[in-house]
């Protein structure tokens, strides 16, 4: 590129130059000639009034030595004496003296001649004849030619230089950005350029930092949903664990429980796998503001896990949603002597948040209960409604998390992923809400999840209006 560059303003230059040389070099030899023509005339011009008032050859002569430039000056006088070297042909001669003109022409083997008539008394013609020779024509037009040829080559050369210059941050700004998206095609998302060069080439470098940082997070969006969706998977894996335990001890339950067993380790492996590469914050917010669809959770009652009227992105009514996973635990926790009380609010439940979510956020609570305390600890499910929010709690009769903001923490535990209440936590924020982990009633652990009321239900509620709720054992 940079020869191509180069190449361009040399060419440029160079037309440039030789359209402003060509007329310039003529200009100045066709000064030279015109100044040293009228140099010619001059002493031609001073002669004719001196032949008027003498023809004496010795007064010409000395006259003729007081002038400037006369040294190819020559007196034709009426008697055809001549003083001094004539360089005029005889027939030029003649028709000056007949026709009694001026005469100013170019003569054969270089030169240039004046003659001029002057009539003397007694209507005598003499003529005053000066010769111009060809050296004195061009004098000062090579050395002006040198000059003009000299500020060329320098014009053509600083141009280069420039340009050569131009096309060095080009070319280096242009090689930086080929080099990293080489980089970052071999998969390093670190990679980063600092911009540089024109405008054109810096505000390529700010789209493809820009390009670069959207991929990481992207990547890490699609890491982070795969090991959600690897956690949600748990939901029916205990479903089977406690199947397998109804069943008895047998071969058969034995091939179940084992291959239960291995199937849940192939999930720990592929959540520690995608949560190991890339690092980022709170992704869901960032996924909706995306246009995302959230992924589905997979439970183990396919007609309770999603709605046939709903769609991922959808507002829903989260007490209905509620309702339906609590009857599906609701069957696991009779199983395991687990008492289960559910209290949901009556008033209307609208968050802005998909089915699909709220499921998830149901499964992965109630699961923890499930997977973390002892059979025939009992544990509560609650739905209140606020002016401008929807509470979900869940508490059992468990030991208790020892440390909450731990627990909150994806990743920070010893014993699991940190996935469940990251998954809870990622749907709060999406409507503004909060995940807050305190002492139950009962004894064990109260999570709290608080998701943002759908902005027209908040808008058309009443402050001040009371909650209606029943409780039923289910």
């Amino acid at each position: 590129m940079r020869r191509s560059l180069a190449g361009v303003a040399l060419a440029v230059t160079s037309m440039v130059a030789l359209s402003f040389l060509i007329p310039l070099a003529v200009l100045v030899m066709s000064l030279a000639r015109e100044q040293s023509i009228t140099a010619a005339e001059q002493p031609a011009a001073a002669m004719a009034p001196i032949l008027t008032l003498t023809t004496d050859p010795d007064d010409l002569r000395e006259s003729m030595a007081g002038l400037d430039r006369a040294e190819h000056l020559a007196i034709h006088l009426p008697d055809s004496r001549a003083i001094g070297t004539s360089h005029a042909p005889a027939d030029l001669l003649e028709r000056a003296k007949r026709g009694r003109e001026s005469i100013s022409q170019d003569v054969p083997g270089g030169g240039w001649i004046y003659l001029q008539p002057v009539v003397l008394p007694q209507d005598r013609v003499a003529v005053v004849e000066n010769y111009v020779p060809e050296s004195d024509l061009t004098r000062g037009v090579a050395a002006s030619w040198t000059v003009m040829v000299v500020l060329a080559i320098g014009l053509l050369i600083g141009s280069v230089l420039v340009a050569d210059r131009l096309g060095a941050k080009v070319v280096r700004s242009s090689k930086q950005l080929a080099q990293a998206s080489y980089v970052l095609g071999e998969g390093n998302l670190s990679t980063r350029v600092v911009p540089m060069g024109p405008s054109e080439l810096r505000d390529a470098g700010v789209a493809f930092n820009a390009m670069a940082d959207r991929m990481t997070e992207l990547l890490a969006i699609e890491r982070e949903l795969v090991a959600d969706l690897s956690h949600r998977l748990r939901t029916p894996l205990t479903a089977l664990h406690l199947a397998t335990e109804r069943m008895g001890a047998s071969p058969e339950s034995g091939r179940v429980e084992a291959a239960v067993g291995a199937l849940e380790a192939e999930l720990q492996a592929i959540i520690t796998a995608a949560r190991t590469p890339l690092a980022m914050g709170p992704m869901g917010r960032a996924l909706r503001d995306a246009g995302s669809p959230s992924p589905s959770p997979s439970g183990p009652s396919s007609p309770s896990s999603a709605a046939p009227d709903q769609t991922p992105g959808e507002r829903c009514e989260a007490g209905e949603v509620i309702r339906r996973r609590a009857g599906f635990w609701a069957v696991l926790a009779a199983q395991q002597d687990r008492s289960c009380t559910l209290d949901i609010a009556e008033e209307a439940t609208t968050v802005d948040l998909a089915h699909d979510d709220i499921a998830a956020v149901v499964d992965a609570l109630v699961g923890n209960v499930f997977r973390y305390t002892a059979d025939g600890t009992a544990f509560a499910i609650a739905v209140d409604r606020t002016a401008q929010a929807v509470e979900l709690r869940v508490e059992d009769a468990g030991p208790g998390i020892p440390d909450p903001d731990a627990a909150l923490a994806r990743g920070s535990s010893t014993s699991s992923t940190g996935l469940g209440l990251d998954i809870v936590r990622r749907a709060a924020s999406a409507t503004g809400g909060t995940v807050h982990i305190a002492r139950a009633a009962l004894g064990g652990a109260s999570v709290r999840v608080t998701f943002g009321l759908s902005t027209d239900i908040a808008r058309s509620t009443l402050r001040g209006r009371r909650r209606r709720g029943g409780k039923r054992r289910v």
